[in-house]
């Protein structure tokens, strides 16, 4: 029996090497016969399915790599038809969005408020050309070049225009001009121009009293290479605090090495020399165990209590957190159930495509894991947009405060806010759409 060892990743194309979106590290290959045709890297993909795929007694028996069109056609043949975590990258979105971490667009992440005409902001990246021209999370659009958002909503309803119609493709120069309400009812607009949008993983960060203690909170928003220095950042500004919020609710997940610096971070008196994650692979290989480890962070505030903020778009990476420190820190979590996500990938490249590929399962130092209903709330509390971030009526944020003064949740947060259903995306994918 073969025993698998965390390697580095070895894409020939990038200067530094990661991992990405929960992978331990692996070898990447193209078409060993030299060639990248089609048929050449359906061969390729198959056999790495059939030996590293988690869940690879399920492959059907007859799948013929050279009857199909493109490795995405391949993949959904091949993979559980209730896995909706693998999937496909091309060479290009993996540089842009996880080793350069920028996209081209406006800078925002939105959701459509069909039910009140407007589009809702969740966030706005530093710097960006939405961050520049003063649109804030919490700010609603009610106006592109001129057409109401009412309007825009019925033309895709009818079928006379799509989303993407809206605010156009994330190309570089295209220009839109942008009319949003602010919570406050002021109106504001601006044109904006796309630009290339570096994605800060940090989008918020702040002390508060809360009663007789000082409470730090910090907004993480995805687990990628430049997030060891915007931790640094983030934990530096909260030196000294005596509790820590940690805000995972649109965090769809990342690199592990980035989990356990978040968490070591956090709380490295107890969870010293203590095991992170054990990795489970398929019977082709052994399972593999790593410590709590800081990587590139510094500054340790050494917590013995962390409340974690989760919606169902908490995933993957996010989760990691909360099932690693609970063995050894008293982890509250408030918001609603997660998306379900004890598993991860080994990223393996054919020619300009990379593949994602479900490779194991991982579990805490005492063996737990298999929350693929997700990890409920202890307190619950709806994901309602008020206003920028760090706001106190933020229902996720205050009752954390509450928590923290009060011991225990408000009497109206007990249970789920909503009654859990398995994603039906994989929930990164569905990040990069919101985004403009």
């Amino acid at each position: 029996m073969k025993v698998k060892y965390p390697l580095i990743l070895g894409l020939s194309l990038l200067a530094t090497s990661c991992n990405v979106e929960d992978f331990t590290q692996m070898e990447v290959v193209g078409d060993v016969v030299g060639s990248c045709s089609q048929t050449g890297k359906n061969r390729e993909m198959a056999a790495f399915m059939y030996e590293s795929y988690l869940w690879n007694d399920d492959i059907p028996a007859n799948i013929n790599p050279s009857q199909y069109s493109s490795l995405d056609a391949l993949l959904n043949a091949m993979k559980r038809p209730d896995d909706q975590f693998s999937f496909l990258l091309t060479e290009q979105e993996y540089i842009d969005r996880y080793v350069n971490a920028v996209y081209y667009g406006f800078g925002f992440s939105s959701n459509n408020r069909t039910d009140l005409d407007v589009i809702e902001i969740r966030y706005v990246y530093d710097g960006s050309p939405a961050g520049q021209a003063g649109l804030n999370r919490g700010d609603r659009i009610i106006e592109v070049d001129g057409v109401s958002i009412e309007e825009w909503f019925n033309r895709i309803s009818q079928g006379t225009a799509s989303n993407s119609d809206i605010f156009g493709p994330n190309e570089l120069g295209i220009e839109k001009d942008i009319v949003w309400r602010t919570p406050d009812g002021q109106v504001l607009s601006a044109i904006m121009s796309k630009e290339e949008v570096e994605t800060n993983t940090v989008m918020h960060t702040q002390r508060e009293q809360v009663g007789d203690v000082e409470v730090g909170y910090f907004v993480f928003d995805t687990f990628i290479n430049r997030s060891a220095q915007d931790l640094n950042t983030a934990y530096d500004q909260l030196d000294g605090v005596d509790e820590l919020v940690i805000d995972l609710r649109y965090n769809s997940g990342g690199l592990i090495r980035i989990a356990n610096q978040l968490s070591s971070q956090a709380a490295w008196n107890s969870v010293q020399n203590e095991i992170f994650v054990t990795y489970r692979y398929n019977d082709n290989f052994q399972p593999n165990s790593i410590l709590f480890d800081l990587g590139e962070g510094i500054t340790r505030l050494n917590v013995d209590k962390v409340y974690v903020l989760t919606t169902p778009s908490s995933c993957s990476s996010s989760e990691l957190v909360i099932n690693s420190l609970r063995p050894f820190v008293d982890v509250v979590t408030i918001g609603d159930r997660t998306c379900g996500k004890p598993v991860g990938q080994s990223p393996r490249q054919f020619c300009d495509e990379i593949l994602f590929s479900i490779n194991f399962e991982t579990v805490n130092a005492v063996g737990q894991g298999g929350y693929f209903d997700g990890i409920a709330p202890d307190c619950s509390a709806p994901d309602t947009i008020v206003g920028d971030w760090g706001d106190n009526n933020d229902p996720l944020l205050s009752t954390a405060y509450h928590y923290i003064e009060n011991g225990s949740c408000p009497a109206t947060a007990t249970t789920s806010t909503t009654d859990w259903q398995p994603m039906q995306r994989n929930p990164l994918l569905d990040k990069f759409e919101s985004e403009h």
